[in-house]
């Protein structure tokens, strides 16, 4: 696994450094702002980038948002002191995969990564209580408009069912032992939800789905 970091603070990413080489992980660019980090992605193509949320200049929101829009399409992990909704919203609204904590225990870091480069969302545990809160729409947000329902429409049969299994925060594998199809092909189906739907990540488009009512039950269908 190759993993870029971005951080503003030298001693941290030199910490991250140190124990992700010490686990087997080549560590291919460790750069302290988002412009750098922004450049080293697209220059070496890492498998996961770890990315800081609060940084000078370009914050990590910022980066985040103009590596998916450069295509940026590995996965992105935001990991950061900050227990903030606003920021934990931001990030998976631009596109990233995961949001971990700096407190977390060590070993729990390579197993996230892992987790992350398989296709799974990793949200830090202290965190799921905002997610759940986000994900039910407790956050302010616009109700949902023609044009937005317009969006499901496009959707296949299977797709419409796999966006069910997304909204109940399923990973891949899970999805197809359900609807015994090969992780791949769930893979492929995700990849074509994002696309119709407009949105960056897995986890973007199950908030979508839950504001519009989906869930595992057809009858919950819009």
């Amino acid at each position: 696994m190759r993993v870029l970091l971005v951080d503003d603070h030298a001693l941290v990413r030199k910490g991250l450094e140190q124990l992700l080489q010490s686990r087997g992980i080549d560590v291919v660019a460790s750069v302290g702002s988002g412009r750098e980090g922004i450049a080293a992605a697209e220059a070496l193509k890492p498998d996961v980038i770890l990315l800081d949320v609060k940084m000078p200049e370009m914050s990590g929101t910022e980066t985040l948002r103009q590596l998916r829009g450069r295509g940026i399409s590995a996965p992105i992990l935001m990991l950061t002191m900050s227990r903030e909704e606003q920021d934990l919203e931001a990030a998976l609204r631009n596109g990233a995969t995961g949001y971990l904590l700096k407190d977390m225990d060590h070993e729990e870091l390579v197993p996230a990564l892992q987790d992350a480069l398989q296709g799974n969302n990793v949200i830090a545990k202290e965190l799921i209580g905002s997610l759940t809160r986000l994900v039910q729409g407790s956050s302010s947000k616009p109700a949902p408009t023609p044009d937005s329902m317009d969006r499901f429409s496009e959707l296949t049969p299977r797709e419409m069912e796999i966006l069910r299994h997304l909204a109940e925060g399923q990973s891949n594998k899970t999805i197809g032992r359900a609807l015994d199809i090969t992780d791949g092909t769930v893979k492929l189906h995700v990849k074509s939800i994002l696309r119709k739907l407009g949105v960056r990540s897995r986890v973007e488009a199950a908030v979508l789905a839950v504001e519009h009512g989906l869930g595992k039950n057809p009858a919950t269908q819009p």
